[in-house]
């Protein structure tokens, strides 16, 4: 079965529960201060790896408690770190989280995840990477890195899935490297200019990315479920799962895995999508990122 590649972020969550935004200059009591590994590239390693693929990480991390905590999480769950470089002169990412009424607000100090160049990851690539494997990043580390590790992805003929998170401006041509783009409705809204607020919306957010040269788009609308074209041109629409939400940190990371290895596995886009948003569910359940992504047999016992 083809690996699944995934170039990304390494960050350690602090988070903790408030009852609401404090006002500038205002403190409030907190409560559930947790601490717990993610980072979206991590979380989407975790997540391919407990459902199933074989998993290659790239990264970086600091030469620091954190740092080896972090591997350690990702080697548990199932991932190959031998290519995450652990920096004596950076610091591990670090996300700080603040958790109101189900939802959340992140503030990034990027660190080790910005220390990667360019030839740093084409290299790794070249040297792991086949024809028919699953390739996967984000939008947390280094710009110039992600966009020539999505160029050299697919000069190997991987198959390559792009979640442009964090959004950020790129060069239209960047979309014809890109397999399956995946996105929220914030990141749609703000790539290309569209809220994907019903089916009309969500289609031209789609066309916009297609007519640029991405293959399948997925377009996720919280409880809303999701929204999808394939590459053929068809429309695929699925529900949200109903689940009780403890902390939506990750759910999205999890869709994004699933996808991967669904990917890997040869399955449909729709069943794929159908798997990671049973996956996503589960995820929102459960307090903190990568402690709460769900196993293949977790998925399947709730499908």
């Amino acid at each position: 079965m083809p690996k699944v590649v995934v170039f990304g972020s390494m960050n350690m969550d602090l988070s903790v529960e408030a009852p609401r935004m404090p006002k500038p200059g205002e403190t409030l009591a907190g409560s559930g201060f947790v601490t717990a590994a993610g980072g979206k590239g991590a979380n989407q390693a975790v997540a391919a790896a407990r459902l199933g693929a074989e998993v290659r990480m790239v990264a970086a991390v600091g030469a620091d408690g954190f740092g080896a905590e972090l591997v350690a999480g990702l080697e548990a769950a199932g991932a190959d770190c031998s290519l995450v470089r652990r920096l004596p002169d950076a610091a591990t990412g670090v996300a700080v989280i603040l958790r109101t009424a189900g939802e959340n607000r992140i503030v990034l100090s990027p660190g080790a995840n910005h220390a990667l160049a360019a030839d740093d990851v084409v290299s790794d690539l070249r040297r792991i990477g086949q024809r028919g494997d699953v390739f996967v990043t984000q939008g947390e580390c280094d710009p110039a890195a992600t966009e020539a590790a999505l160029r050299a992805a697919r000069e190997l003929g991987m198959r390559v899935i792009y979640n442009p998170a964090p959004a950020r401006p790129v060069s239209d041509d960047l979309w014809a490297c890109v397999d399956l783009v995946c996105l929220n409705e914030t990141e749609c809204q703000l790539i290309c200019g569209v809220l994907p607020a019903d089916d009309e919306t969500c289609r031209a957010a789609a066309d916009w990315l297609r007519t640029r040269g991405a293959g399948s788009v997925v377009i996720t609308l919280g409880a809303a479920g999701s929204f999808a074209v394939g590459a053929n041109g068809d429309e695929l629409r699925v529900p949200a799962v109903p689940a009780r939400v403890v902390d939506t940190t990750g759910a999205g990371d999890t869709l994004v895995g699933a996808l991967a290895a669904g990917s890997a596995r040869g399955l449909a886009l729709e069943e794929s999508l159908r798997w990671g948003t049973v996956a996503a569910a589960i995820t929102v359940s459960r307090l903190g990122a990568q402690p709460s992504i769900p196993t293949a047999a977790e998925v399947e016992a709730a499908l």
